[in-house]
């Protein structure tokens, strides 16, 4: 990694100015799509401590214990250690903080009247303070919201004292107290790796294996993708593809020529150009490719039914049929 962060100076530095620092709250959706969100003076407070100080209070106590900052990508699940991965690897991660920061008065505030509270997938915290030369040096902190957690007004009665009243609000959040993710400059560090993964949608070795898979179907395979597309980003977005893709043994797959009459035998559309190579629009079109490649499509000598083989077996020739 290029200018790796050192999490411990970091952690002391802004202790030292906890109390200057500013923060800005953003609710952002399974999209990705972030939406700023007011909250009260009183709160300040609590919002600084729930997200900066108990991170720069961990980070700090459990130094002096042996704590390590090690590469994600080098991750084993060990005890006592937290991970770094470079942000421009965690593609849903970057989106987000680019359009926070270069996208930030197209933002709407959320309601959830408007945008309804069940789409959210996370909470992240913008805190700023003065870098002295550096000017305003800003990082986030993000955490992931389970909807469920949610309360809704209309639904909930509220306990004052000995009596219960109409709940006061639209919606009460039981916001999560752990240490999740934190974003310093260029640089993820990952407190709790399941849940970023989970917040993130990111998984490191179904990357590369990803990549991998996306390299040798390319070898054997003419495609041709729609601009801003990679192959091994649709194949990292839906993994039941991915592990179908997985137990391909491609020299003994069918060729692209017979690849096409297969389909065409199928009477499934598979989109090609003049130029032999196979189009890939979209999801759609790569799930219908591997499932061609996979051979998941069947006509029924009974009926001349065509089926899609959600799961296969391979019956093994038998003695009396070798």
């Amino acid at each position: 990694m290029e200018d790796k962060i050192d999490v411990f100076q970091w952690a002391n530095e802004v202790d030292e100015i906890k109390n200057n620092v500013s923060v800005e709250l953003f609710l952002f959706n399974k999209n990705y799509t972030p939406y700023k969100v007011r909250y009260s003076d009183s709160l300040t407070g609590n919002v600084k401590e729930m997200f900066m100080n108990v991170a720069i209070k961990y980070v700090i106590e459990e130094a002096d214990k042996g704590l390590e900052c090690r590469e994600y990508e080098m991750s084993d699940g060990e005890d006592k250690v937290i991970y770094r991965t470079n942000l421009a690897k965690v593609g849903r991660a970057e989106t987000l903080i680019h359009l926070i920061e270069n996208e930030y008065k197209d933002i709407d505030y959320f309601s959830d009247n408007e945008y309804e509270f069940k789409k959210i997938k996370g909470i992240i915290a913008k805190f700023s303070y003065p870098g002295g030369d550096k000017g305003t040096k800003t990082f986030y902190i993000a955490k992931g919201i389970a909807a469920s957690s949610a309360i809704k007004g209309a639904q909930s009665w509220e306990l004052n004292g000995e009596s219960f009243e109409p709940f006061s609000a639209e919606v009460a959040i039981k916001m999560p107290t752990d240490n999740q993710v934190a974003i310093i400059d260029k640089t993820v560090i990952i407190f709790n790796q399941p849940k970023f993964e989970a917040l993130f949608q990111y998984d490191y070795k179904a990357q590369v294996i990803a990549e991998e898979k996306a390299k040798e179907l390319q070898e054997k395979y003419k495609l041709k993708l729609s601009e801003g597309l990679t192959l091994n980003e649709l194949l990292q977005d839906k993994k039941p593809l991915l592990k179908k893709v997985q137990a391909f043994d491609l020299e003994n797959e069918m060729s692209q020529e017979q690849l096409i009459d297969y389909a065409d035998q199928m009477d499934l559309e598979l989109l090609t150009g003049e130029d032999g190579y196979i189009d890939i629009l979209d999801e759609k079109e790569l799930t219908k490719f591997v499932n061609l490649v996979n051979e998941d499509y069947y006509i029924s000598p009974v009926n001349g039914r065509r089926y899609e083989i959600k799961s296969k077996k391979l019956l093994e020739d038998t003695e009396e049929g070798k």
